[in-house]
């Protein structure tokens, strides 16, 4: 135990992990993920597929969740740095459509524990950055749902330099806002 420091956050479920990184003169050792560390930490999922990406500065993906088959994410930062975003889309949550970032980064460390059901996206902040997460579920392709990444309901406040060209997936800058999604799955 002590190997993590687990950081709640305004939105219950959410979590914000610190490792403890061990460093010396040749680099850093780190545990990226042990079972027994998280579970004392509230987080006992089973992870049954990890994901990686790589974007580079002005790359936006989001916001992004599994319909049917919804996924718990522990998400981190191996390059790079990122601006992420979870919003609370649980039925019945007092903090619905509510969102949290935290900045993750290759040099911070952090990990951000994201819960079913809440829909997730970055921003990257550096020249470059790799993206890597665990899900809990497979991935479904024909369960994909998505939210507008700047719905004014939900109000991010993405760290956006004025003037700045977005890069965006054709898909992301087609998703409804979070109205559309309440009437059609709540």
């Amino acid at each position: 135990m002590g190997k993590i420091t687990v950081e709640t956050c305004d939105i219950e479920g959410l979590k914000v992990i610190t490792p403890t990184v061990f460093g010396d003169g040749r680099g850093y050792f780190m545990e990226t993920y042990h079972y027994d560390d998280y579970r004392a930490a509230g987080i006992d999922q089973v992870f049954v597929q990890d994901n990686q990406s790589s974007s580079v500065k002005g790359v936006l993906r989001g916001l992004h969740f599994q319909i049917r088959y919804p996924q718990d994410k522990l998400v981190r930062v191996l390059a790079g740095e990122v601006f992420d975003v979870a919003v609370d889309l649980r039925p019945g949550s007092a903090t619905y459509g509510k969102w949290y970032g935290v900045i993750l980064s290759a040099e911070n460390k952090k990990q951000f524990f994201i819960p079913k059901n809440f829909a997730h996206g970055f921003f990257v902040l550096s020249d470059y950055a790799e993206f890597t997460y665990k899900c809990s579920d497979f991935y479904h392709p024909n369960d994909e749902g998505g939210i507008c990444w700047n719905d004014p309901e939900i109000g991010i406040d993405w760290p956006i330099p004025e003037g700045m060209n977005l890069v965006m997936s054709d898909k992301d800058q087609k998703w409804a806002g979070l109205s559309a999604f309440t009437e059609k799955y709540r």
